[in-house]
């Protein structure tokens, strides 16, 4: 076996880790997200939401690390089911602000057993979760920072 052999092991490759670990989340979250009618973009959303509603769309893609123009379509359809409402600020009327409806408060309870429901899929003490989300977290940011000029 030659050296170039032995560096290029699929199963060494952190970044084949974390993008296999997020596919097989997707898949747990799926019928999760199911019962709720979000996918799972349009879930992170609604939590952001959840969390603080009447923030702009720009605001919304900074905490989800989405283009505004990935967001738009994903927030457009969020309206159309009747969960959230866009409308320009009237300050500045380039921003549009998103707050959520009543049918889209309500659905936070539902919502509320995703967590929980992901935590005993996982059968990992939460302290260890813990770490384990602050490191990736970290090692998101620092790969960000990369991209910045």
């Amino acid at each position: 076996m030659s050296s170039t052999d032995e560096t290029l092991q699929l199963k060494d490759f952190l970044c084949f880790a974390v993008y296999s670990a997020n596919h097989a989340f997707n898949r747990v979250y799926k019928p999760m997200l199911d019962r709720l009618g979000l996918t799972y973009p349009q879930y992170i959303a609604m939590v952001t939401l959840w969390s603080e509603e009447g923030l702009t769309v720009g605001q919304i893609g900074d905490r989800v690390l989405l283009e505004t123009n990935t967001l738009t379509p994903l927030l457009k359809r969020l309206e159309a089911a009747g969960l959230v409402r866009r409308l320009r600020d009237a300050a500045d009327e380039r921003q549009v602000r998103v707050y959520l409806t009543d049918k889209g408060r309500a659905l936070r309870h539902e919502a509320e057993r995703v967590p929980g429901e992901m935590g005993v899929c996982l059968d990992h003490e939460t302290e260890n979760l813990r770490a384990l989300t602050d490191d990736l977290s970290r090692l998101r940011d620092r790969l960000l920072t990369r991209l910045k000029p």
